[in-house]
């Protein structure tokens, strides 16, 4: 079993990074793989409406950017996160169009990602965070795949790369949400 996580973040190691670092620790403990995409400044573009992929139905979009190497890494995972900061309310331009671009393919041929396990992990410096939240599960519920749960919203709270850490309750929950996604991931194997 795998899991890829997407960090819609262009701060590498900052604190979108951070959440998901977290979340993974508990995932490989119950020897299940993953593996961290930097997403947050890649060479990704908007959906240009163009519906080529319903013609070609290849599972790939016909811009030629890092896009297709993303979705064969969503195809091939059992479980996917993507993980975001919050701007103005909303994810990041990279999530955004990894959102839009993935999951138009992922209709065009059939619903790629149908079953498989979803969840978001967001990081705000104070406010607007329950939204990206909400966008990247949207994404989730359309593209039939299941969201667990955890004990609360999967959102932490720090501005300077790694003050997440010091949100003791965002921290726990990134635990349980890495704990929940192990074990269901291991009930629908």
């Amino acid at each position: 079993m795998k899991v890829v996580a997407f960090n819609g973040s262009p701060r590498k190691e900052g604190n979108t990074w951070h959440a998901i670092r977290t979340v993974f620790a508990e995932i490989e403990k119950d020897g299940i793989s993953t593996e961290l995409i930097q997403l947050g400044g890649a060479d990704i573009r908007g959906c240009r409406a163009c519906y080529k992929c319903f013609e070609t139905k290849d599972r790939r979009c016909i811009q030629q950017d890092e896009l297709n190497s993303f979705v064969e890494k969503m195809i091939d995972a059992d479980g996917i996160i993507i993980g975001s900061p919050t701007y103005f309310s909303n994810v990041s331009t990279e999530v955004k169009a990894l959102m839009d671009r993935a999951g138009l393919v992922s209709r065009a041929n059939g619903n790629l990602f149908k079953r498989k396990v979803g969840a978001a992990v967001v990081a705000a410096r104070r406010a607007g965070a329950v939204n990206v939240y909400m966008n990247i599960n949207l994404f989730f519920g359309i593209g039939h795949m299941i969201i667990p749960g955890s004990s609360y919203w999967n959102i932490a709270f720090g501005r300077n790369p790694g003050e997440i850490l010091k949100d003791e309750e965002g921290m726990a929950t990134f635990r349980d949400l890495g704990q929940n996604i192990a074990w269901l991931l291991k009930k629908l194997s």
